[in-house]
């Protein structure tokens, strides 16, 4: 159903349209063929010359610096595994897009697909970067090795990223680090815990000690990030019949933009190793801010906002390790992003076309 308002209607039923289209065709992390087919059949159907990058990689438009300013629009093909959000549908009123990925990110890549198609003139290179595995820990995903193995790509003056961010512009992103914690205790008969030693009673002093911690307030280049640090699973036991000798725990720590990898996981082993091992399972720095981008700057004026920080890792951290000022720009709403009842806003996908648009054509 077209939404109603003072949308325009084509534009709104056209891109609520694109944005379902891509919600049905799954595409969980790891299994991103087919609908990385089916965009490339589309942008080829529509005069836009691209081609199949390899990988689950799908690149449009410009992959290299002219004369001209080149810009990256970026986005990912894969979800999170579905929480029975498969097929998607538009709302009754025709307001939002319900289904798995609608808000991260194929609002966002129904809006890159939708310029890309209309081709409106611009004095800017455009080109058009399509990746999977992103919901994966970066050291799995598809975007490191493709700008590694596209020279021209690292060219970029600017590359926008259409994660969620609720149509405001986000720059820089945290760091990220998950790491195992194992608690040792003694194993023993539960009828006799005076002979065992809790490995949980160790794991809850550690957990309860961690989370004293913080968070801690930053600030670089204007923008505010905060450090936080947590623990996000925690398993122990083999029996309901005995004490158990060992606790696991996962620890998440988002760090500083400004904070190196090396500095971060000293920082965490400091805070964990007085109660159990840490066993480092990845570990991503973060970026900072562009610096003095004029393209940002247009952007900006484009939007008619401000720039905000960006609270989370983001592929703009790949982009920054490549050489590429990036930033995040999006029409999804972060509080729907990996939620059972995830949507996207018709007039989200709207006005994020339109603010784009505006900036390419400027």
């Amino acid at each position: 159903m077209a939404p109603t308002g003072i949308l325009s209607t084509d534009l709104a039923t056209r891109l609520a349209a694109r944005t379902l289209e891509l919600i049905d065709i799954a595409s969980e992390s790891g299994a991103e063929r087919n609908i990385a087919g089916h965009v490339l059949e589309v942008l080829r159907d529509g005069g836009v010359p691209a081609r199949d990058a390899g990988d689950t990689c799908v690149l449009a438009g410009s992959t290299s610096r002219s004369e001209r300013p080149l810009v990256l629009l970026a986005g990912h093909f894969d979800t999170v595994p579905a929480q029975g959000n498969l097929p998607g549908c538009v709302s009754a009123t025709g307001e939002h897009v319900e289904g798995l990925g609608a808000c991260d990110m194929k609002g966002g890549v129904a809006v890159m697909i939708e310029l890309a198609l209309a081709a409106a003139p611009s004095d800017l290179d455009v080109g058009y970067v399509l990746f999977g595995r992103e919901e994966l820990p970066a050291a799995q995903g598809a975007l490191g090795p493709l700008l590694a193995r596209e020279p021209g790509l690292r060219e970029a003056d600017l590359a926008i990223v259409l994660e969620p961010t609720a149509n405001t512009v986000q720059a820089g992103c945290l760091g990220n680090l998950d790491a195992a914690w194992t608690f040792h205790g003694r194993a023993g008969h539960s009828a006799r815990p005076w002979l065992a030693d809790n490995a949980i009673n160790r794991a809850a002093a550690g957990v309860r000690a961690l989370h004293a911690i913080g968070p801690f307030p930053r600030t670089l280049d204007g923008l505010d990030f905060t450090e936080v640090v947590s623990v996000t699973t925690l398993h122990a036991g083999v029996a309901r019949n005995v004490i158990p000798g060992e606790a696991r725990a996962n620890v998440n720590f988002r760090y500083a933009p400004d904070v190196g990898a090396a500095q971060a996981e000293r920082t965490l082993r400091g805070w964990c190793e007085p109660h159990g091992e840490i066993e480092l399972l990845c570990n991503t720095p973060g970026a900072r801010p562009p610096r003095a981008n004029p393209l940002l700057e247009r952007l900006l004026a484009a939007g008619g906002g401000s720039v905000e920080a960006k609270q989370a890792w983001t592929p703009v951290a790949e982009f920054a390790a490549a050489g590429i000022e990036a930033v995040n720009f999006g029409p999804g709403d972060p509080a729907f992003a990996h939620r059972p009842d995830e949507r996207v806003a018709t007039a989200a996908l709207v006005r994020a076309y339109r603010v784009l648009e505006s900036f390419l054509c400027a």
